[in-house]
């Protein structure tokens, strides 16, 4: 599969190597911060494929702390991002990505990958497209979230607010996506509301993190890149510097 396919889908994606090469780049040039001088939160689904398919040169960075659960949703809560806050170098900054991610195959089918030792595609993300499923037969009750499947009992309920878009869109799992990002994206500005950062920058990077098959490695497109300072109370958007 070549960018192209993915560019289908996602008209600015990069391979997730860029994108990281971009991003430590562009705080550099904007901040004169090194990567270990960054402690990075990320808010991705638990799926094995995005531990492999997770770019190298992240981990130049200190963490990563995970908030994330079931594709993505910031489920670590409150708690997870002060324990998070509290570990980040005093002269540093915190960069928290958070992400849904979805499947496209070497022919462009979207919503699965080709895994490694599998002879058949899978889904992906496995969690969206069951909760997908149980939209399109409307097997989700309203405020219906157990403790034995909380985290996807959260996004069924986040799917069945936005139930019409979904059902309605030109593709369901793409939509879904969106939905999932957005949900994602507004949690994540509340919990950084709500928490004391002893730094003073703090970056919110917002993505689609997308797996290719089992030989294609991952790709990304960033849907936010804002630098907070919390010494001025200013908020930036980096996303023209880090695509130039």
């Amino acid at each position: 599969m070549s960018i192209e396919t993915v560019r289908k889908w996602y008209p600015k994606a990069l391979t997730s190597i860029d994108t990281v090469n971009r991003l430590l780049d562009t705080i550099e040039t904007e901040l004169g911060l090194k990567p270990n001088q960054l402690m990075h939160a990320d808010s991705m689904c638990c799926d094995d494929v995005n531990a492999i398919q997770y770019p190298p040169r992240a981990l130049e960075m200190l963490g990563p702390f995970h908030l994330g659960g079931l594709n993505g949703f910031p489920f670590a809560g409150i708690t997870g991002m002060n324990a998070f806050a509290h570990h980040v170098p005093e002269d540093g900054a915190v960069i928290v990505f958070y992400a849904p991610h979805i499947g496209i195959t070497k022919d462009g089918t979207i919503g699965e990958i080709h895994r490694i030792g599998q002879s058949e595609n899978s889904a992906c993300c496995g969690a969206a497209k069951g909760a997908l499923g149980k939209l399109i037969d409307e097997k989700i009750i309203e405020g219906n979230i157990s403790s034995l499947d909380f985290q996807m009992n959260t996004i069924e309920q986040i799917f069945l607010h936005q139930k019409e878009r979904i059902l309605n869109a030109e593709n369901q799992i793409f939509e879904a996506t969106e939905v999932m990002y957005e949900a994602i994206d507004d949690r994540i500005e509340v919990l950084v509301k709500e928490t004391h950062y002893p730094c003073k920058y703090v970056l919110l990077v917002g993505a689609i993190f997308i797996n290719g098959d089992k030989d294609m490695g991952s790709f990304c497109q960033y849907k936010k890149f804002d630098c907070l300072n919390l010494e001025t109370g200013e908020r930036k958007s980096l996303m023209n510097e880090y695509y130039q």
